[in-house]
């Protein structure tokens, strides 16, 4: 796959992107609402065995036009069902609140539904201060809350918050 915006490139994982996936997935302030900050050698297996040799592929690279740089990671694949896909976003903390992971995940979006012909794409997150007001900006509705369902990295419960958007109602709406 090889996608674009205006200020991004959307494309397949290859080994040469590890620094900046590490930039990425090894601070703790940009993994707060995830897992554990991964060390390196944990980004070259998740990288390698998920984002590369998976098929279909797991995750997709967000890289800037203008340097060549990946500031983002883009969850996009299907675990169950065909026409159902999960997605979900981890930005370099340098490049937040800057518009791109709307423009990526609405460019993907906009491929799933358009291209691929998906029947859903759901979102989860903990994050109600950044991603949810994502997830509804991208036209993404609540689906549920699990309560207390998932712990914190310093191992607090937190609710999972459950969005997702309809090929039908997305293809009305644009």
């Amino acid at each position: 796959m090889h996608l674009e915006t205006e200020r991004l490139i959307i494309r397949e994982f290859s080994m040469e992107d590890l620094n900046d996936f590490h930039e990425i997935f090894g601070d703790p302030d940009v993994m707060k609402y995830t897992e554990p900050p991964y060390n390196l050698k944990q980004c070259k297996k998740f990288l390698k065995e998920f984002c590369i040799e998976r098929e279909p592929k797991g995750g997709f690279a967000a890289e800037l036009k203008e340097t060549g740089k990946v500031i983002g990671y883009i969850l996009f694949c299907s675990e169950d069902d065909p026409q159902i896909y999960e997605t979900g976003w981890v930005f370099n903390k340098d490049y937040l609140r800057k518009g791109y992971a709307f423009e990526a995940c609405n460019c993907i979006i906009n491929y799933g539904f358009y291209e691929l012909g998906l029947h859903k794409i759901t979102a989860e997150t903990t994050d109600t201060e950044k991603s949810v007001p994502l997830m509804k900006k991208l036209g993404m509705l609540p689906e549920g809350i699990l309560k207390k369902h998932t712990k914190t990295n310093e191992g607090h419960r937190r609710d999972l918050h459950l969005y997702a958007i309809l090929g039908e109602e997305y293809l009305l709406v644009k």
